[in-house]
């Protein structure tokens, strides 16, 4: 069977361009209209995307006056949109580092029971330092604490999924049994930072657990995503940069005993399309006018832990050294390196970065017609920089349209994207695995 490209619909915004909510383009609707979130997870599931992702953070920017970035809480918001679709799945971001093992699990258990084996879980460990003040700590985590604590809270939300056995629950009404004593056990966890009893109080759920996705990538981000993640969201600026996290994450996965086809890898693409290239363009430079340099720069001094750009004037020319080095601060470290690399290579104008980050904070953007974006999908995909693509419509929901109607068809002509659904879980979709559980 020809190898499938993957397609995840990521939701930000009305776009995920910084101005996109400026744009007479992007939907009227409310943040917090449900609406919205369910007309775009239908669409996209009319297209046969795979999934749709909603990431999440967990303090308010200090933006939030001239750039709205607030929005439904995911978990939440993924209960209304598996009532409202039938196939597409279904993956929410929650922090490792500010949740409890097994509030997650049970959460995620039952959305995966409420949507028939379709959720996944995006694993955060939480980089904000906002985020730790609304959480009691006047401090930052460390980046290695933040991972070290994380692959506590792995083995404990696995525990506690696998607590039930898949035949657990008989409901044998006649003869008065719901379940079986013998296939429901105790998890017994003493850890470093998380005691817990078990077993999970909601039975296995469909797909076993929720398909695991993970979006780090520094180097400790990269070794727990060979051991935990079924899918990795990456962001790249170039394709030589995407060629060489596939090859090194997909070695880290055979090492860690995985098949290397249980991870997929799916870089970020934040593409305008339209019937010209020079009309993309267009739009593209129609977009960036809308934006804001010093929310920009605010944004640019959160990914580097607060660090100060107020000095640095908007048309000079940019230098490494202009820069912290990433390893020198807790917060995101992967998204950093990649702003760096980008500063080495060009030596942009901060006014250039910063209209480069605005169409999709690092992501790869690109402005072109149907058949430039999907000869650029099918070149990485074919040529070992992507099993797929997150995709980031820099305007929503009308990049997605075009999307779905101009280049959808252009992959299924090359036969490599599906024209129907064949399966009904996320795992299905994604051609992974059924987690075996504990043995019993």
């Amino acid at each position: 069977m020809t190898r499938q490209l993957h397609l995840n619909l990521f939701i930000n915004s009305r776009g995920h361009h910084e101005a996109s909510w400026r744009h007479p383009k992007s939907s009227p609707l409310a943040l917090t209209d449900v609406a919205y979130f369910q007309e775009l997870a239908r669409k996209a599931e009319s297209g046969h995307f795979d999934s749709i992702f909603l990431a999440d953070q967990l303090a308010l920017p200090d933006d939030v006056t001239s750039a709205p970035r607030t929005w439904l809480e995911p978990i939440t918001a993924l209960g209304a949109l598996a009532v409202s679709t039938s196939r597409i799945g279904l993956i929410a971001t929650a922090s490792t580092t500010y949740t409890e093992p097994f509030n997650l699990a049970r959460q995620f258990a039952s959305l995966d029971h409420i949507s028939g084996g379709r959720v996944g879980w995006n694993i955060v460990t939480s980089w904000m330092a906002a985020a730790a003040r609304n959480f009691g700590s006047t401090g930052q985590v460390a980046h290695a604490d933040r991972y070290v604590r994380g692959e506590e809270f792995m083995e404990v939300v696995r525990a506690l999924w696998d607590s039930w056995a898949d035949d657990a629950v008989l409901d044998d009404r006649a003869n008065g049994r719901y379940a079986r004593a013998d296939a429901i056990r105790p998890v017994n966890h003493h850890g470093a930072h998380y005691q817990v009893a078990g077993p999970l109080n909601v039975p296995r759920s469909p797909q076993g657990r929720p398909v695991l996705v993970q979006a780090g990538s520094s180097d400790t981000g990269r070794s727990f995503a060979a051991r935990h993640a079924e899918a990795v969201f990456t962001a790249h600026m170039e394709k030589a940069t995407a060629q060489a996290f596939y090859a090194d994450l997909k070695a880290r996965v055979v090492a860690a005993g995985r098949r290397a086809d249980q991870a997929l890898i799916l870089p970020g693409l934040s593409p305008m399309i339209a019937s010209t290239e020079a009309e993309a363009k267009r739009l593209e430079c129609e977009l960036n006018e809308l934006s804001d340099p010093e929310v920009g720069r605010k944004r640019l001094s959160a990914r580097f832990g607060g660090h100060d750009f107020s000095h640095l004037p908007l048309d000079k020319p940019l230098h490494p050294e202009d820069f912290p080095s990433p390893d020198a601060h807790e917060a995101a470290r992967s998204r950093t390196e990649v702003i760096v690399g980008l500063v080495r290579r060009e030596q942009p104008t901060l006014r250039q970065l910063l209209a480069r980050l605005a169409g999709a904070r690092g992501h790869f953007t690109y402005a072109g017609t149907p058949e430039q974006v999907a000869a650029l999908m099918i070149d990485w995909f074919e040529n070992g920089a992507a099993d797929g693509f997150n995709l980031m419509p820099p305007l929503l929901p009308w990049m997605l349209d075009v999307f779905i109607a101009e280049v959808v068809p252009l992959l299924q002509k090359r036969g490599l994207f599906r024209t129907a659904y064949e399966g009904t879980t996320l795992r299905a979709h994604y051609g992974l695995d059924h987690p075996s559980g504990r043995p019993r």
